[in-house]
């Protein structure tokens, strides 16, 4: 059962006004259940996941499931991964750093690849499977601007009570797991089919606080946002088919195709009440459909030591709650105005001297909304309607290279990814009306316009596959 409030409401299409929930809903919908992060094995990271019309990777059936086909003996591989998070918020003229460091096994898999003879034009059959798993724990942390002052007239009949803002943060525990299954086949080593079944998994723990100074008894307290913190466990599926031509020994060209993530999301929640130090838990589930995705990729191959490839991948369908009620309906609003079906690009090349491979790649991923105007605080603390390009989340910059070594049946592949965005985020907006303040013992911190920090998140990732082709 869902709860009864309005989560978001867009007054006009380019206007946001959030009212029972916390900007995070947003924002974990188009960074955790959209995802579209570039994780796989060393060499696929050390080219940006760009593989659409090469293959012969376990993690190439991510992008396009033909390139399990690609493949002409079985592999098995593990991939350590040394990850890095860092954020550096920014709110008027002060700025706060914090830095996440996670070691985990990102990626393991194989391909059980089946000869069936010269006579057959059909040269293979391929099976494969990958597990691919990723922390989204993420922390962004704004300083406080005495110059913003929230007005409290109601707590107390007759007193008027300033709340100086004293600082922000967004805080996410989780991690999200893609497992997949694909089916690959080689025609005439012309034309290769991949399809495959992708399984999600994602659990999430989100904070909202922000801290205030009482010039009513001079205490300096933190807040928690009105339904947080909130936990969720999600599992999803999705499916995608592709293909990949080879034009000639120099040129081949792919597409593919991936199906909506049909999220089922079950959220634990906090509730707050005003005028009673009373906190309830409650619970919800949701349904979300994420967008559907195409693909088109291109390879040019001169010959054995040489290979690149392009990626160009479009949302061709908008994220989607299922609607119980109001709450989903205005989201499904928000997104169907304001949401842009994004598209991005990857470049990957690889260059092989002996045994030795060097590899690089670079992909870019634009924004998922067109601009967004507010009400929100200047840094003088005066109020005014401010458009923002990139609200909630912006673009991505990725950068890979790698080197890798083949001893014989054994491989060994290294790689570095940097990521890099810019975005700018909301929060401190509350309405007592819609029971959506900042909570602290019973009291309400209310405010009518937003606070928006800018956050330059930079990532750091280090990976390491061992191999084996049998």
């Amino acid at each position: 059962m869902l709860k009864k409030t309005f989560l978001l409401l867009s007054i006009p299409v380019s206007f946001i006004y959030l009212k029972a929930q916390d900007a995070s809903v947003i924002t974990n919908t188009i960074d955790v259940y959209s995802s579209n992060s570039i994780n796989g094995t060393s060499k696929y990271n050390a080219m940006a996941g760009s593989m659409g019309a090469l293959g012969g990777d376990i993690s190439s059936g991510f992008v396009n499931p033909a390139g399990i086909g690609v493949f002409i003996a079985s592999d098995v591989n593990l991939t350590l991964g040394v990850n890095s998070n860092k954020n550096t918020t920014t709110l008027g003229n002060s700025a706060m750093n914090y830095k996440i460091n996670h070691t985990d096994l990102n990626n393991s898999g194989g391909v059980l690849s089946i000869n069936l003879g010269e006579s057959s034009k059909w040269k293979f059959v391929n099976v494969g499977f990958n597990y691919n798993t990723q922390s989204i724990e993420n922390y962004s942390q704004s300083p406080g601007n005495q110059n913003i002052k929230v007005v409290d007239d109601f707590s107390y009949p007759g007193t008027i009570i300033n709340y100086t803002f004293g600082g922000h943060a967004y805080n996410r525990y989780g991690d999200l797991s893609k497992t997949n299954f694909v089916l690959g086949a080689n025609y005439d080593n012309k034309l290769y089919f991949g399809a495959g079944l992708n399984f999600h998994n994602s659990y999430l723990r989100q904070y909202d606080s922000a801290n205030f100074f009482s010039d009513y008894d001079d205490t300096y307290l933190t807040y928690n946002k009105q339904y947080t913190d909130y936990e969720e466990r999600a599992n999803g599926f999705s499916a995608n088919i592709g293909v990949i031509a080879k034009l000639n020994n120099q040129f081949r060209i792919g597409a593919a195709i991936e199906t909506p993530t049909w999220w089922t999301i079950d959220r634990v929640y906090n509730q707050y009440y005003f005028g009673n130090n009373q906190i309830d838990l409650f619970g919800e589930d949701r349904k979300l459909s994420t967008p559907m995705k195409a693909t088109l990729s291109a390879a040019f191959v001169p010959n054995k030591n040489f290979s690149l490839n392009v990626d160009y991948i479009q949302g061709v369908t908008k994220p989607r709650y299922k609607e119980y009620g109001a709450a989903e309906q205005e989201l499904n609003d928000f997104f169907g105005d304001s949401y842009k079906n994004s598209s991005e690009v990857r470049v990957g090349a690889e260059y092989r001297i002996a045994d030795f491979r060097v590899r690089g790649g670079y992909a870019y991923q634009g924004n998922s909304f067109d601009n967004l105007s507010l009400a929100a605080y200047n840094d003088n603390g005066s109020v005014a309607n401010r458009s923002f390009s990139n609200l909630f989340v912006g673009k991505r910059n990725i950068i890979g290279a790698g080197i890798g070594y083949d001893f014989k049946a054994f491989y060994l592949d290294a790689s570095y990814q940097n990521i890099s965005s810019e975005y700018s985020s909301p929060f401190l907006q509350g309405n007592a009306d819609f029971n959506s303040g900042y909570f602290n013992g019973g009291f309400d911190v209310n405010s009518d316009a937003y606070a928006v920090s800018k956050v330059k998140n930079k990532r750091d990732n280090f990976f390491v596959t061992l191999g084996w082709r049998f």
